[in-house]
């Protein structure tokens, strides 16, 4: 699943290409990816309306248009949002095409059908949960080591859990908080609020460096992701732990293992992070 340094790049890939752009017409090939409103009104609103500017919250692409509907847009596991020139449409996952003044289209790919497109103003928002109740992301001015501190010390459940969800910490997902903890050095099965003072600090500092580094990588691409102009991430040929089960680990070469902790499958070093 793109997590946020790969939506982030979707967003500064795509930015200056259709940033002032009139959407002309919205080929929705599988309706069901429409959430809000119904399809139909999904294209009646937005077309012949121009792209004001595209944002991101957490995991969720935000294209704000002249008359104030913003189209939401979730990427979910396998989503892609790209620009193609004219008639360039090679993609057999194609699910819609925005097509915009310039003969050029934002086309949205989606081979296993995941992701999930709104359509509506600010104030209507709070219809998306995922989107509403996000916690503060990485690398933002709220996310301070006070904040961290405080989700921590008052949680009774395994790190590795506290980490992955998105109403405390918003855009963080499985590679990345695989990452973090093996940077802090801290097993992904500890208790939360076991952590000391000084794990804190190190986690709080390992998880603004990974989301950093995974955006001045352009994200991580193993099979699907890739950024706005179809490129894939680098990111992959950085990572410490994840992906790398039975390799050895880059500081004292244990291999690393992989287990299932909070659902997910994890990769942690046993010595590094006992």
């Amino acid at each position: 699943m793109p997590e946020m340094p790969e939506v982030e790049t979707v967003r500064r890939t795509l930015v200056d290409k259709i940033t002032g752009c009139r959407i002309t017409n919205v080929e929705i090939k599988l309706p069901r990816l429409i959430k809000w409103p119904s399809a139909d009104e999904f294209k009646a609103i937005i077309t012949d309306r121009t792209i004001a500017s595209l944002g991101r919250n957490g995991k969720y692409l935000l294209l704000h248009l002249d008359n104030g509907i913003i189209v939401v847009i979730h990427l979910r596991m396998t989503g892609r949002l790209y620009y193609v020139s004219g008639d360039e449409i090679n993609d057999k996952f194609t699910r819609i095409v925005f097509a915009l003044d310039n003969g050029d289209k934002l086309l949205y790919s989606d081979s296993r059908t995941l992701g999930t497109l709104y359509a509506m103003q600010v104030n209507e928002l709070w219809r998306i949960s995922g989107l509403f109740s996000l916690g503060p992301e990485p690398l933002s001015p709220e996310f301070t080591l006070e904040y961290l501190r405080s989700i921590i010390n008052k949680s009774k459940g395994k790190i590795k859990a506290i980490l992955l969800n998105q109403k405390y910490i918003g855009g963080l997902g499985n590679i990345y908080v695989d990452e973090c903890l093996a940077i802090a050095g801290i097993n992904p099965e500890r208790t939360a609020n076991s952590l000391n003072e000084e794990e804190i600090e190190k986690l709080h500092s390992a998880i603004n460096k990974v989301i950093a580094d995974g955006i001045e990588h352009g994200g991580t691409t193993f099979r699907d992701y890739r950024d706005g102009t179809g490129k894939s991430g680098t990111h992959q040929h950085h990572l410490i732990v994840y992906g790398r089960k039975g390799q050895p680990c880059i500081r004292c070469s244990t291999p690393i293992e992989k287990k299932e902790v909070a659902g997910r499958g994890t990769h942690f070093c046993p010595v590094c992070q006992k």
